[in-house]
């Protein structure tokens, strides 16, 4: 019988700690968090406001350093790069879905969606962008504005922007926060459906244990630790 293949992380931690200085001192954010997500995986992040969720997903996206430990994301070493290292990574392999749509307001649905091929100087830009819009059910808005558009609607043009790259790991910071109930599935259903079309790795942070039971794996935190790591029955 031959031997189960195991999938290569995509996602190495470990002992990485953050401290932060405030007017207080300094401040342990993260405390020793050693963790491995499998690629391909779907993985909630969970726990109370302040336990370090969002701080661990800044530091997978390398918008924040950690200020020990190793850090290993899509085959690169986070500690070893520069800033404009990190920038051409995240470009790269990585796709963020952030609470608040950042979308640029002076920029209709496509040029936002188109924004970052346009930045790596890929061609076909517009065309993959109107592409995605389509898969996310805004053929029809392409031309809009964000002002023009409904929360909903800026949160699914904001996950087409982040998976027009075809990134490798998909990481959302409380992508319903803003959203209603109903709405808020939709666009997580649309998430999950377009994770399993592309096979990308989706990290999520989230206060829904509705939404964790959605992923296949949990990891609750608290006080800056790693307190629980649960597999689910879901599969995303």
């Amino acid at each position: 019988m031959e031997p189960r293949l195991v999938p290569h992380p995509i996602i190495q931690l470990t002992d990485v700690r953050l401290n932060l200085e405030s007017r207080a001192g300094l401040v342990e954010i993260l405390k020793g968090i050693t963790l491995s997500v499998a690629n391909g995986q779907s993985l909630a992040i969970v726990g109370p406001s302040g336990s370090g969720k969002t701080s661990l997903l800044m530091i997978l996206a390398g918008l924040e350093r950690a200020t020990s430990g190793d850090v290993l994301v899509a085959g690169r070493d986070f500690n070893a790069l520069n800033e404009d290292q990190l920038a051409l990574a995240r470009g790269a392999d990585i796709g963020i879905v952030f609470q608040s749509f950042h979308l640029i307001p002076t920029m209709t649905a496509l040029e936002n969606v188109a924004l970052p091929l346009e930045f790596a100087g890929q061609t076909a830009a517009r065309e993959r962008a109107r592409a995605l819009l389509a898969d996310v059910g805004l053929s029809a808005r392409i031309d809009h504005f964000p002002a023009q558009l409904s929360g909903g609607e800026q949160q699914r043009v904001a996950l087409a922007r982040a998976l027009v790259p075809q990134p490798k790991l998909l990481l959302a910071d409380e992508p319903t926060g803003n959203l209603d109930g109903k709405t808020g599935r939709q666009v997580v259903d649309l998430m999950f459906g377009l994770k399993r079309k592309s096979g990308a790795t989706l990290v999520l942070v989230t206060h829904d244990e509705r939404l964790a039971k959605d992923c296949e794996r949990t990891i609750r935190m608290a006080d800056g630790k790693i307190v629980a790591d649960e597999r689910t029955v879901a599969a995303a």
